[in-house]
């Protein structure tokens, strides 16, 4: 008799509310299946599989014959990386890198983002739009530009010796310089950001009871205005960090061929070599080494998240 009674406007909205969470809920997550773990399971499988007789694809991993199931998986690729000296040196050269990169976002950029933080609300959205306008131009665009600033007919060279500064080009192309300067300028604005957000809603107040209290301006810096755009360093850090890892087209167009780096590892691997397996094996090394920073942030977040309830 329950089912014949009619329902009550209250449940038909509980009902909607329910489904719209769910949609809100799963949507997300729904994506990252499609474009993140599907292509994951993807590189995965090429990574241990074997070339097919043709040599123009790959054998399943998991076959069904003469009654039995079977599981064939290949570790040679992964077991290359580890015998071959070049692709370790190639991981750490890359880390570091990537370190560096961070450090210096984090140098430059704290300070403009404090600035920018305290600067006048009438001139603030200005300035934040000067960050932000470096996004309006094509990536790659943007770093072909050193091109012509750092060569060695370049405008730096050409200004220094007109100058009277320099009497010869300086070589600042192909260089760990100019790879550092593209990292630093392609990744800075994702560590003002950040900060920007984290410092613009401090507490003032907690600054003015420091130095009543008889701190200094750079102890109060130190140990109150620090701790508490804690949450925008990390989430700064992190977001130059983890994509500079893997980065492509700055290492191609301002790096030496003596610069390391894994992302123009997996592209000699996938196109020059044609060694699928083997750079779908770097590229699965690389994301289960970006997982660690990932997993620290998140943790992070969560508790910062419990403290704000």
């Amino acid at each position: 008799m329950a089912d014949l009674v009619p329902s009550t406007p209250d449940k038909r909205s509980a009902k909607l509310f329910n489904w719209g969470r769910l949609a809100v809920i799963g949507s997300p997550q729904l994506w990252l299946i499609a474009f993140l773990l599907a292509p994951f399971f993807v590189l995965l499988k090429i990574s241990l599989s074997e070339s097919n007789a043709l040599g123009i694809g790959f054998d399943p991993i998991i076959s069904y014959v003469n009654d039995s199931l079977q599981f064939k998986l290949r570790f040679s690729a992964y077991l290359a990386l580890v015998r071959d000296n070049l692709y370790i040196l190639t991981y750490l050269s890359s880390l570091w890198y990537a370190f560096l990169t961070t450090v210096l976002c984090l140098v430059i950029g704290y300070p403009f983002s404090y600035f920018l933080a305290r600067s006048n609300p009438n001139v603030r959205s200005a300035l934040l739009m000067l960050v932000m306008l470096p996004f309006w131009t094509s990536f790659l665009i943007r770093i072909y530009a050193w091109k012509n600033l750092l060569d060695v007919n370049g405008l730096i060279n050409q200004f220094l010796m007109w100058a009277g500064i320099i009497h010869t080009p300086l070589r600042m192309m192909f260089t760990e310089f100019s790879f550092m300067i593209g990292m630093v300028y392609g990744y800075i604005p994702f560590m003002i950001l950040p900060l920007y957000a984290t410092l613009v809603k401090l507490d003032t107040r907690m600054l003015e009871a420091a130095a009543d209290l008889g701190a200094t301006p750079l102890k109060t810096f130190w140990l109150v205005t620090i701790p508490l755009s804690r949450s925008g360093i990390i989430a700064g850090s992190l977001l130059v960090f983890i994509p500079a890892v893997g980065e492509y087209v700055i290492p191609e167009l301002l790096a030496g061929p003596s610069t390391l780096n894994i992302g123009r590892v997996m592209w000699n691997e996938f196109f020059l070599n044609l060694d699928w397996q083997r750079a779908s094996a770097v590229a699965i090394v690389m994301i289960i080494l970006i997982l660690g920073p990932i997993a620290v942030f998140n943790k992070y977040q969560t508790k910062a998240l419990e403290a704000a309830r």
